[in-house]
């Protein structure tokens, strides 16, 4: 009988014998291995993308070694996608049988991969596609377990040393074109080192990433930055999208990718250095952030993608943290939130990016303040939406203004409008001009109507109605597209005296920053600021104020205008230079300025604010009477006499 001993030796024999006979069967069909995964390769690429791919030569080095040369990719009737001259690489063979490509060595020499778009031709629109079994599968996708698998094998496919040569990758889009040539690449014992070559139609320059890769372990720590002097260009984006951009140095660090419990997580930092940004709908000047960081965690589950609360933006002296989400589990939902934890008011003013704020240079406060937003929308139910702006202040107080002096409402000022980039004519904003009209000298009605017409709760809120921002909010995501506002008389008037009419960023936020001031610091009277607006506002081609228009239009001052001659020029107001438009070609009003009339009487008599004497007006024609009459288009009818006795002699000859 044999003995334990000489059991577990026959066991080992056996198995070394089997892991020997393995060995010797890998070596002799890992060719036909590689020839297989080859062919299968080529007709994916020839069935699924419409694509000629093709290695000239493939073969094995040493044990796990592959030697590939003249690898190219060709989509039908289009520019070559890629073409590699030489590829070295080794790969666990273990994992290759199994279906699971991992890189353990590469080497590259002499290459390029392009993108191109000639007319609306592009040769990798096929790869863009959506793949037919995932667009009419109705099952949901695991967000954890899609990313995760996409994470794992890009991981797989960066090796632990690298070296590349001469690798170029090409943009040309309808002859904007940009080409990022490595030059160098070497990946050794986890430290990154390169030399990178840009240029573009407007550009030249050397950059270099250097830092900390472990594909294996799922970490990386890279810095990106320029050779030469001066800060590193984006390419492309200038010739595209008209969009000048710049930073000195960009840093990216991964610390942790984990799955567990059905959620993946993510978690690192990035930063940047003097960032800075050009482009028309931004602001007028550059926009520099002088130091920005961004600390994540990334949550993604099976029916949500997010960044966490935990996460960490910091840019100059401001701190925030921000919660994003992107929930499926029954309705798509959007949620917003954002915390700005207790800070100085003056560092906070510091902190504003240069060129977005120009209006807060040189302001100075006292007191702290901390923010919170709420925003959650549901696409389903979209009037549900949740948008809560909450601001606690103590001790907030401005000490000194910027450009934007605020105060100066309260005072004689010259104020002069600016149309398409052009400076208009001086209007004086006090009683030494003629035209100037103290609001106890203006119509009533025409207070009433204008407030009904533009803002009806004026005398109530703080500078911002949150149900009507709420709605334009609902219609912008709708239409995507900034198709309607929330403005307040208290956003037009700082719109009007401090800012321009451009359409950028800049200027909405800073409208936004200084109605707030304006509105909670109690620097100007609600009935200044209304007296104010009444005496700045358009109201016609070259027609300033309400006394001015008074004139223009009726003949008349503010105090006598009728209440049919109010809400005219309440309705006129949002496009005041077409005001002809209201009429007909007889100069009455047409049907659907009728219609107006009509439903803004009949609003003003259910909330209180007139009467039924009050309209008594209701049934006279507006006929104006001013200059304002000329500009219309009336047909002249024939007055002249008719002979009716020289017509009857006629038919009788």
């Amino acid at each position: 009988m044999k003995t334990r001993r000489q059991k577990i030796i026959l066991v080992a024999k056996i198995l070394v014998a089997f892991l020997f006979i393995t060995i010797i069967g890998l070596f002799s069909f890992r060719e036909m291995l590689l020839q297989q995964i080859i062919t299968k390769t080529a007709n994916k690429m020839e069935v699924d993308y419409n694509s000629h791919f093709v290695v000239k030569k493939a073969a094995f080095e040493g044990l796990s070694g592959i030697n590939l040369t003249d690898i190219t990719l060709v989509p039908k009737n289009a520019d070559t996608l890629f073409n590699i001259q030489r590829m070295r690489t080794s790969v666990n063979i273990w994992r290759l049988f199994v279906g699971d490509v991992q890189l353990g060595t590469l080497e590259i020499k002499n290459g390029y991969v392009q993108l191109t778009k000639k007319g609306k031709v592009k040769n990798f629109a096929a790869f863009l596609k959506r793949n037919k079994d995932e667009e009419q599968s109705s099952d949901k996708r695991d967000y954890a377990a899609f990313a995760y698998r996409i994470i794992s094998k890009v991981l797989h496919l960066i090796p632990t040393d690298m070296e590349v040569e001469n690798l170029k990758f090409k943009l040309d889009d309808n002859g904007k074109r940009a080409t990022i040539d490595i030059k160098k690449l070497v990946l050794a014992n986890k430290e990154l080192e390169t030399s990178i070559h840009v240029k573009t139609n407007t550009f030249a320059q050397r950059w270099k990433i250097k830092g900390f890769a472990d594909p294996r372990n799922k970490k990386a720590d890279i810095r990106f930055f320029n050779i030469d002097t001066g800060a590193i260009k984006v390419p492309y984006f200038d010739e595209r999208y008209n969009l000048i951009s710049s930073f000195d140095s960009i840093r990216l660090n991964i610390e942790n990718i984990d799955k567990s419990g059905g959620e993946l997580h993510i978690d690192g930092f990035t930063s940047i250095a003097n960032l800075k940004i050009n482009h028309a709908k931004i602001a007028r000047k550059d926009v520099l952030i002088k130091n920005a960081r961004f600390d994540y965690r990334l949550l993604l589950g099976s029916d949500f993608v997010s960044v966490d609360s935990s996460s960490t933006v910091q840019f100059n002296k401001i701190k925030l943290h921000p919660y994003l989400a992107y929930e499926t589990e029954e309705d798509t939902i959007y949620r917003l939130k954002v915390n700005i934890p207790k800070m100085k008011a003056q560092d906070f003013i510091t902190s504003l990016p240069d060129g977005l704020f120009t209006n807060f240079q040189g302001m100075e406060a006292k007191g702290t303040f901390d923010y919170n937003l709420d925003f959650k929308y549901n696409k389903n139910k979209a009037n549900d939406l949740v948008f809560n702006s909450n601001l606690k202040k103590e001790n907030l107080k401005i000490t000194k203004y910027g450009e934007a002096n605020l105060t100066k409402l309260n005072s004689e000022f010259i104020y002069r409008a600016i149309i398409n980039g052009v400076m208009q004519r001086p209007v004086l904003v006090g009683t030494a001009n003629v035209n100037y009209t103290p609001l106890d000298q203006i119509s009533p009605y025409l207070q009433k109507c204008v407030l009904t017409t533009e803002d009806p709760s004026f005398f109530s809120h703080h500078g911002f109605i949150n149900e009507a921002f709420k709605q334009s909010i609902v219609k912008n995501i709708r239409t995507r597209k900034f198709a309607r506002g929330a403005s307040t008389i208290s956003m037009q008037l700082i719109k009007n005296v401090f800012l321009t009419r451009e359409k950028t960023l800049s200027r909405k936020l800073e409208e936004i920053l200084l109605v707030y001031i304006l509105e909670n610091n109690r620097i100007v009277s609600k009935e200044r600021m209304l007296e104010v607006y009444f005496n700045i506002i358009e109201w016609g081609p070259n027609v300033y104020g309400i006394g001015e228009a008074a004139q223009f239009y009726f003949q008349k001052t503010p105090a006598d205008l009728t209440f049919n001659e109010c809400l005219y020029l309440a309705r006129i107001i949002p496009s005041p230079k077409k005001f002809m438009y209201q009429f007909n070609d007889e100069g009455n009003l047409r049907e659907s300025a009728v219609k107006q009339v009509s439903f803004l009487t009949d609003l003003m008599i259910r909330r209180g604010l007139l009467t039924i004497d009050d309209t008594i007006f209701k049934s006279q024609a507006t006929i104006l009477t001013g200059p304002a009459k000329s500009l219309l288009r009336i047909k002249v009818k024939d007055t002249t006499a008719v002979d009716s006795l020289a017509v009857k002699e006629e038919f009788e000859f």
